[in-house]
């Protein structure tokens, strides 16, 4: 018996479904990085208002670096929001997957993502290429507008599973808030002795201001908890 006709049928059906599906997420994750965008420079205007002038070194900044980043500077503090183009979904084993709604919908379980990295603002001032950045969270949003968040600190519970509904403002501003108070609590950590008691002369002429330098203390994202126990 001759399936072709059913195989390319099953086929076309996927790629009209999935192709629409992505096409609805990625117009809900432009809307989504739009607000966030809005809200991280409505709280840095803020912060600027309420910080007091003998505050020099206290800087706070919001800067759009193109249509998929921006980057907010809290004074030593880096975050880097990032809108990702690509539509993914999750292995069988995340517990995500094992919701009701993904799995009454094959094109439920595709969504958009926008990370948020905390970095060291001198990283970036002093260009230091190996210091790392650590992912705060991300967000993760689907074609209904649905979405979670997997995160650290209270954006590792509060959004864990997906939306019953579309995603809010008041949502997106929680996020924000919280993505800032996560990177100013989170502090910096000397370097264990043994690990800068030995430089090379190439790390002294090339690297001066990296040596010693803290690094921030690394963050656990809540599946990675789960995935312990």
């Amino acid at each position: 018996m001759n399936t072709t006709p059913d195989h390319l049928e099953y086929i076309t059906r996927m790629l009209e479904s999935k192709s629409n599906a992505k096409q609805l997420t990625y117009k809900h994750l432009l809307t989504a990085f739009a607000s966030l965008s809005s809200e991280s420079r409505k709280l840095i205007e803020s912060l600027k208002e309420k910080t007091s002038p003998g505050d020099k070194d206290v800087t706070l900044e919001f800067a759009t670096i193109n249509d998929h980043e921006f980057h907010v500077k809290l004074a030593g503090d880096l975050l880097i929001f990032v809108l990702h183009t690509n539509i993914v979904t999750f292995s069988h084993e995340h517990s995500v997957m094992q919701e009701k709604y993904i799995q009454q919908n094959e094109i439920n379980r595709y969504f958009g993502q926008i990370n948020i990295y905390n970095f060291m603002s001198d990283s970036l001032k002093f260009n230091r290429i190996n210091d790392p950045g650590y992912l705060v969270a991300r967000i993760m949003i689907n074609h209904d507008n649905r979405f979670f968040v997997e995160g650290e600190g209270q954006l590792g519970f509060l959004y864990s599973r997906i939306s019953d509904g579309a995603i809010r403002e008041a949502d997106l501003k929680n996020i924000v808030n919280l993505s800032l108070t996560i990177a100013i609590e989170n502090d910096l950590m000397a370097p264990p002795y043994m690990n800068v008691k030995f430089i090379t002369l190439y790390q002294k002429l090339e690297h001066t201001p990296e040596l010693g330098g803290g690094q921030k203390i690394g963050f656990r994202m809540s599946y990675e908890n789960k995935m312990e126990r």
